[in-house]
């Protein structure tokens, strides 16, 4: 695919990969207010989770989601490369209520930044290549569970003794089988978390990029008549 002339430069892509609870979402905000929207693309990778419309709601709650197989690898690279690419893209929503996809989507713009965030944001060799920046944010496993458990409570509807099998039958063993091996793909590790500082560098790695492309410049500077 090749560049769209319309966009004179290749965006700077970034991975924020993590156990679930980490603070993935953390820094992914941090660098979109940090910006605004009009510079920042954000692609959830949650929202990828395979369609499952052929499955029954039994079905779907016996899935593994915590392994690399549960989402759409094909649709995912390919919308990262339109956007690369200067194009628009239909992001998928998926709902995690009745664990699967809604028959609606987010229209995605091109930006000068793309953030991808997710699990394995960092486990495919396609999408890792694409990118210009990879994080692995590390957090210590209790706390990542505590802010999962709390998540699932409030946000899933789902009950304490689901949420706790399913860290002990997948989440767990999933995270230390393909999750946390992807650190040593990244090429910023944050060890505590999403922390100000380690935000810090990556605003300051960000703004760096927008100011050689003179986009800052461009739109911090009053309009000419």
């Amino acid at each position: 695919m090749n560049q769209n002339p319309s966009q004179p430069f290749v965006p700077f892509v970034i991975g924020v990969a993590g156990g679930s609870g980490s603070g993935k979402s953390t820094v992914t905000q941090q660098v979109l207010s940090s910006f605004g929207a009009d510079l920042v693309s954000v692609v959830m990778q949650d929202d990828y989770y395979r369609d499952q419309t052929h499955l029954t709601m039994a079905e779907r709650r016996e899935q593994n989601y915590d392994h690399p197989q549960a989402f759409d690898w094909p649709l995912l690279v390919e919308h990262v490369r339109a956007l690369r690419n200067g194009e628009s893209i239909a992001m998928p929503i998926y709902d995690f209520t009745v664990s699967n996809r809604t028959d609606q989507t987010i229209p995605v713009k091109p930006a000068p930044v793309i953030v991808i965030e997710g699990l394995f944001a960092l486990y495919d060799a396609d999408l890792r290549d694409m990118m210009s920046l990879k994080i692995f944010v590390d957090t210590a496993p209790d706390v990542r569970f505590i802010r999962r458990l709390q998540r699932d409570v409030a946000e899933r509807g789902r009950s304490l003794d689901s949420i706790v099998g399913q860290y002990l039958d997948t989440v767990r063993p999933m995270h230390k089988q393909f999750i946390e091996p992807t650190r040593r793909k990244a090429d910023m590790i944050l060890p505590h978390g999403a922390n100000g500082p380690a935000i810090d560098v990556i605003t300051t790695k960000v703004a760096s990029v927008l100011g050689k492309l003179q986009i800052l410049e461009r739109r911090s500077s009053p309009a000419l008549d």
